[in-house]
């Protein structure tokens, strides 16, 4: 579907399970999307979503049948699979669109807006090399989906003409003559001739890049499908993006206080919506109310320690202004340091410590309480019975 759309499509674009469709409508702005082609899959069968970027509305179809393009072109006997032919959008064709419902006017004109329109007076016919073709079958109220490629060949001519103005010369090795060639018999192309026809041959006004094809002369345009090919029929059409008010339902009609329900319930989930996310900002303003009150009172408490510091240099000074009043002389820094130094803490006389000797062994300070007679028979391992 991607080639199909070429070249204005994200061929390159990669897909991961935990995408949902949000993610790709909030980066379609940034790339000028204009439509969404979405493929899910229940149970029991296959959809295919088209989604207006970026209001809406949503196209739901349900596909009846599908080919592949590699199925397609593996039943042909000579696809015509050119590179070049994919430089150039394709050419919208539309049958039958001409219902008088609401649902017919919008699948016409989303079908129309996912493709470039064209000036028929200033169009290039050398850049019309595919079309889509869709065809509405209002007896089974489907919609027929193909690809085609668009091949221009002349008119009049000969099997062997048509071969010696292609620019592959065929082999005339067994030929004494080019006119035995020319008039030799079962040249005709009987086949080719038979699908050529009033109905296929016109007059082109421009002359084409392929060969035989001359301005003013009679070419016959011929279709060849190249896939993939659907047969799809409208499911449903919603409001905005695939959560909006249902317009159109193929198995459900809805009656008039049931739609006035739909609507009353979407405007109190609005409602809801509005208010929680008020409450969310009021909630992130707090927050950050709070934050630059506690940076305010953390910054406060700097200043004070900092106030402090400076208290504690204006009372050194004062103890040396008064030192030098009552004694005459200019104290010496180290004297006052050392009357400020605080006293080292008591642990007690009894506290057991390691003492290391000069050796690197270590020895232990034991008490002076005097051992017990039943200790001393311990340390020497005798046993004492009583």
């Amino acid at each position: 579907m991607r080639r199909l759309m070429e070249p204005f499509t994200a061929s390159r674009l990669k897909v991961r399970k935990n995408n949902v469709i949000k993610d790709f409508v909030s980066a379609a702005g940034v790339f000028s999307v204009s439509h969404l082609v979405a493929f899910t899959q229940s149970e029991t069968t296959l959809y295919m979503k088209l989604i207006r970027i970026p209001r809406g509305p949503t196209l739901t179809f349900r596909i009846c049948s599908y080919s592949l393009t590699r199925d397609i072109i593996a039943s042909l006997k000579t696809p015509h699979m050119e590179p070049k032919q994919f430089l150039y959008h394709p050419l919208v064709v539309m049958n039958n669109f001409s219902g008088k419902g609401m649902e017919f006017k919008l699948m016409t004109s989303m079908f129309q807006n996912m493709f470039p329109s064209i000036n028929v007076e200033k169009v290039d016919l050398n850049h019309l090399r595919r079309c889509v073709v869709l065809n509405y079958n209002s007896e089974y109220q489907t919609i027929e989906f193909t690809h085609c490629n668009i091949q221009v060949s002349p008119v009049g001519l000969s099997k062997p003409v048509k071969k010696l103005i292609k620019a592959k010369v065929p082999d005339m090795s067994s030929y004494a003559d080019i006119a035995e060639y020319m008039t030799r018999d079962g040249n005709l192309s009987e086949s080719e001739g038979e699908m050529d026809g009033p109905a296929n041959e016109v007059t082109l006004p421009q002359k084409l890049t392929s060969r035989g094809n001359v301005e003013a002369g009679k070419s016959a345009i011929r279709m060849h499908e190249i896939g993939p090919r659907l047969v799809m029929k409208l499911h449903k059409i919603e409001e905005g993006i695939c959560d909006g008010e249902i317009l159109f339902h193929d198995l459900f009609n809805k009656t008039d206080e049931e739609i006035l329900k739909l609507k009353k319930e979407k405007e109190e989930r609005q409602q809801l919506k509005e208010e929680r996310r008020k409450r969310q900002e009021e909630n992130v303003r707090l927050k950050d109310a709070r934050k630059r009150r506690s940076e305010k009172s953390s910054s406060n408490t700097k200043s004070v320690k900092r106030d402090e510091s400076h208290t504690a240099l204006d009372t050194s000074d004062d103890d040396n202004d008064y030192f030098e009043k009552e004694v005459g002389v200019k104290p010496d820094p180290d004297i006052l340091k050392k009357a400020r130094k605080r006293p080292a803490v008591s642990h007690g006389n009894n506290r057991r410590f390691k003492k290391f000797k000069q050796g690197g062994s270590v020895e232990k300070k034991e008490s002076k309480t005097p051992a017990t007679p039943f200790k001393k028979h311990l340390r020497k391992g005798k046993n004492i019975r009583h």
